[in-house]
């Protein structure tokens, strides 16, 4: 996957929904936020606007946090809490009282890498404990708009939050800006598992 880290956020800001109608709680995060998606290149680009990262095979999701109530939702803003629940459970144990979280579920193999069939079959099962939520980006943290900072500086926030949580089970590493550590980052960003 590619991002062009100086106008990623630019385009998550024209792409939020505010907070619920009539809402005047501060720290309430957006309803959903439509998710920049992949594309396929036939080399990626190069220099330091360029910030590489693993694209994982599974579904994205993003959580939504507000004060103890969590969803899960679809890149299309479908509420699938109840489908991957474990995640959800998992992710209240996270310390905030508010959160956006942006993310991939995966099946993970012995070997490292993600199956989407695995998923699949997890997810046609009701099997979502086999489940991980692979967490990269944090856009709303504690009322905080942070979509209009460098994707580096977000992603130093949710490291920051994940190592915070006491479960060793529940986190796994922090994420990588480095190019050539793509391989080994597959289990290095920060993820939520129950």
């Amino acid at each position: 996957m590619r991002r062009n880290a100086r106008s990623a956020a630019e385009r998550v800001q024209g792409q939020v929904q505010q907070s619920r109608p009539g809402s005047s709680r501060e720290s309430d995060p957006p309803v959903w936020v439509k998710p920049q998606l992949t594309e396929l290149v036939k080399q990626p680009p190069d220099g330091p606007d360029w910030f590489h990262e693993i694209k994982y095979d599974g579904y994205r999701i993003h959580a939504r946090i507000d004060h103890g109530d969590v969803r899960l939702l679809t890149r299309t803003g479908l509420d699938w809490t109840r489908k991957y629940h474990p995640i959800a459970a998992a992710l209240k144990n996270l310390p905030v009282g508010t959160a956006y979280l942006d993310g991939e579920l995966c099946a993970v193999r012995p070997d490292g890498t993600t199956s989407f069939s695995m998923i699949q079959a997890a997810s046609d099962s009701e099997n979502a404990d086999a489940l991980v939520l692979f967490s990269f980006d944090l856009l709303f943290l504690d009322g905080e708009d942070l979509t209009g900072l460098p994707l580096l500086e977000r992603k130093a926030r949710l490291a920051t939050v994940m190592s915070r949580v006491c479960s060793p089970r529940a986190v796994r590493g922090a994420p990588s800006a480095s190019a050539e550590s793509q391989r080994s980052q597959a289990l290095g960003e920060p993820s939520i598992r129950q």
